[in-house]
């Protein structure tokens, strides 16, 4: 079975703009936060010399750079508005597994029945 992932970088290089490798280095530094998923452009031009200062200045700043597949949350996920990605709530009155309100088993309704 395939399946199909889709993430959302929070922090765009805007290396594809021909940028200094010195504009690229400050724009990302400047915007990463904790989560944050940069998007850089394999064919960019400047990108090549601006990467060894941003992956100094982050790691200096107590970053781990890691790739995509280490911080993607598995299952069902939701993003936010920050293109954050969090697991997936369950609608109001759902339960998942043994998660049932004491006395109520899978498939019973909560209705009285102890005949009082």
């Amino acid at each position: 079975m395939q399946m199909n992932v889709i993430f959302i970088s929070n922090v765009d290089s805007l290396d594809w703009k021909d940028l200094s490798a010195e504009d690229i280095s400050k724009r990302v530094t400047a915007k990463v936060k904790p989560g944050s998923i940069v998007l850089f452009h394999n064919a960019a031009k400047n990108t090549p010399t601006a990467l060894p200062a941003i992956l100094e200045k982050l790691q200096a700043d107590g970053y781990t750079i890691v790739p995509v597949s280490q911080i993607l949350i598995p299952g069902e996920t939701t993003l936010d508005h920050e293109g954050r990605q969090h697991p997936a709530k369950a609608p109001a009155g759902f339960f998942f597994g043994s998660s049932l309100p004491p006395g109520q088993s899978a498939g019973s309704s909560q209705e009285n029945t102890s005949g009082s």
